[in-house]
């Protein structure tokens, strides 16, 4: 099974980027496809859509707009609960010890890691960096 992670501007620009592709690594994940994007405003808002209603909508399109990001289309047995396990609570200061958020993020908002939160939403978000592993 596949799901989407993308490692955030605050984690590629503070340059922990290959410690958590290691942690991701460690945890069995396989990359199956991976490219650095610099976001537009459109793609950031087509992205996060399903939050525009939400109050932290713009300042996050603004956030995944302020730096590179790494898109990683990642494969394991369980891959999205596990990934979701892997990367912790939204907020670092919940998450548990060990946790990707844990060790580099810097705050609820700049949380270092984006991870699909359910198989339907994997396979959206895979498809939409990586359109080779698109729906058949």
């Amino acid at each position: 099974m596949l799901t989407l992670a993308i490692i955030k501007p605050d984690a590629v620009t503070a340059g922990h980027t290959g410690k958590i592709i290691a942690h991701l690594e460690a945890e069995g994940f396989r990359i199956r496809a991976a490219e650095m994007v610099n976001l537009t405003q459109e793609r950031a808002e087509q992205f996060y859509d399903v939050h525009r209603e939400r109050p932290f909508f713009r300042p996050l399109v603004t956030f995944m707009t302020s730096g590179p990001a790494l898109a990683l289309a990642l494969e394991r047995e369980n891959a999205v609960s596990h990934l979701r396990d892997v990367i912790g609570a939204t907020d670092p200061a919940q998450a548990k010890p060990g946790t990707i958020r844990r060790l580099y993020a810097q705050s609820k908002e700049r949380n270092a890691i984006h991870a699909s939160d359910s198989p339907d939403n994997a396979a959206r978000e895979v498809s939409f960096f990586f359109p080779l592993y698109g729906p058949t």
